[in-house]
């Protein structure tokens, strides 16, 4: 499964390329994508195999499908009962891939197949994850704005800085998904959760082209499911394995900020009734006695909650590793010792 990258600028090879595509409704555009991809990898030479998931499309999107692939034996072709969202869509597709190098590209022809070898170069320039950029958009306004916006905040949030999160075309090495688990409408965030693993993300700009079949399948409504998943996204990779320390921390500062405040409040009560002039403190009368109360019971809430989590995580983690390992020096040996066997019939020819 070995084949040259374009116009000899790189010494790596590559090895066999999976190409997940996820569809709904894009009867359309199936054949037409299916050719332009089969064309570059005849002029790459690469060897390559398509998985289409049906996610549940009402127009004849499974028909193409099946079309393509009792013509192509490198087509695989999944159809789901029902709409179940593009994240358990590549999460079947990728199930069903043997491919060492692993691209997601939508089913529209917006995403082109002739970025695919700018994908592979920059693969294999020290990346695990390359993310398409779609700087120059085809999409509505309505679309483009709050997506910027949007990628600004998870850059912010959790410190993987992308120009386009959404860009559904992308580059990632297999064991990238051997550590990532997809779920929900985490597919946006694969390069987040890889980062947050050791993974080596960047990106590129990618031709993006207008649609030409159908509409889009993502309105407004998805933005703030969009925002709930990135809140989600960024406590598990900043405090996944120690949710203590983000909710130990609020959990304190409103129990002893609530604390102190009754602790004032009482004291000044009984000073005030112990003193003659002065004006008796009633409690009851006063807003902050009740903020008061408010925070202290909450803090110890957060911070029940905190030793909760902390207690399920220790659970569920004894038999999960927490990390991530790139190699292993009994591999550097076995790759030395065939590296060696290699050699040295060579070495006693020369002698």
């Amino acid at each position: 499964f070995r084949r040259r990258l374009p116009n000899d600028c790189l010494s790596k090879n590559v090895a066999m390329l999976s190409i997940v595509i996820p569809v709904l409704n894009e009867a359309d555009s199936l054949q037409e994508l299916h050719r332009q991809i089969c064309d570059v990898a005849e002029q790459q030479e690469y060897d390559i195999e398509f998985v289409f998931v049906d996610d549940g499309s009402s127009d004849d999107s499974w028909r193409v499908i099946s079309e393509i692939a009792a013509r192509d034996d490198r087509v695989q072709g999944i159809r789901f009962r029902r709409n179940f969202g593009k994240a358990e869509a590549l999460s079947a597709g990728l199930k069903a891939t043997v491919g060492e190098i692993i691209f997601t590209m939508d089913g529209d022809l917006q995403d082109d197949p002739c970025e695919i070898p700018r994908f592979l170069e920059k693969l294999h320039s020290g990346f695990d994850v390359v993310s398409g950029w779609k700087q120059t958009r085809y999409d509505p306004w309505h679309k483009v704005g709050p997506s910027r916006m949007f990628n600004w905040l998870v850059g912010k949030l959790t410190g993987v800085k992308l120009h386009d999160h959404n860009c559904g075309f992308k580059c990632y090495r297999r064991e990238v998904f051997d550590e990532v688990r997809l779920y929900g409408e985490m597919h946006r965030f694969i390069p987040v959760l890889a980062n947050a693993r050791g993974f080596r993300v960047d990106e590129i700009v990618v031709n993006h082209r207008a649609r030409q079949f159908g509409v889009s399948k993502y309105g407004v409504e998805r933005i703030p499911k969009a925002l709930l998943d990135l809140l989600t996204v960024s406590f598990l990779t900043g405090f996944g394995q120690r949710p203590q320390h983000l909710l130990g921390k609020i959990g304190a500062t409103g129990f002893l900020t609530g604390g102190a405040c009754l602790l004032y409040l009482t004291a000044a009560w009984f000073v005030t009734r112990m003193s003659s002039g002065l004006e008796e403190v009633h409690l009851h009368q006063r807003a902050i006695f009740y903020y008061a109360i408010a925070a202290l019971v909450l803090g110890a809430q957060f911070m029940s909650v905190g030793f909760l989590a902390e207690l399920i995580l220790a659970h569920h983690s004894r038999d999960q590793s927490n990390y991530s390992i790139l190699e292993r020096t009994d591999q550097l040996a076995a790759r030395k010792s065939a590296t060696d066997k290699v050699e040295s019939p060579a070495t006693e020819r020369h002698e």
